[in-house]
């Protein structure tokens, strides 16, 4: 697992993302993309409870493989990749990775920042020797989802569930 230039997607501003795993030196920083990424676009309110899970990249760091994205040495985007064993896992299987909390800070979007981070979990997964890779997302989230079929990923409906009667999250699944 060493550290990869990934060259940018999309809106090319002639920068690379180098994708890493995070250290404890990161977590600040990540809690804050993390929550500033879901609240700015909309998707959960700031006094939402699950904001406290989006700022516990502590412990995403000690409970699974958390990833970050750097661009010129600043910090833009992070995500959970959750291994066999991980307590973060919330849809896989046996056999299977799964991703969680993908985040890029707003100003950061539109260079590749996502699809280096979502492109990591997925070589994680081979690295591993794991069949596929799952996430679960908010139905809202239109313009992830749309990075996620680009990549391959198609809709299981098998992987939809309900997180309380207001939040239904939907499935996603690649074959790594």
């Amino acid at each position: 697992m060493t550290d990869e230039v990934l060259p940018p997607r999309g809106r090319d501003r002639g920068n690379k993302s180098l994708v890493r795993r995070a250290t404890r030196a990161d977590v600040n920083r990540v809690a804050a993309i993390t929550v500033r990424a879901y609240v700015e676009d909309g998707f959960i309110d700031a006094d939402n409870d699950y904001v406290e899970q989006l700022r516990d990249a502590a412990g995403r760091l000690s409970a699974a493989e958390l990833w970050v994205a750097e661009i010129k040495g600043v910090l833009v985007g992070a995500v959970a990749f959750c291994p066999p064993g991980s307590t973060y896992r919330e849809l896989a299987a046996e056999g299977e990775g799964e991703f969680r909390m993908l985040a890029v800070d707003p100003d950061s979007r539109g260079q590749g920042v996502a699809s280096a981070l979502v492109q990591r979990c997925l070589d994680r997964c081979l690295e591993l020797g794991l069949t596929d890779l799952v996430l679960c997302s908010m139905p809202e989230m239109v313009p992830a989802h749309a990075l996620y079929t680009s990549m391959g990923f198609v809709r299981d409906p098998a992987l939809d569930w309900e997180v309380h009667s207001d939040v239904t999250l939907i499935g996603f699944r690649i074959t790594a």
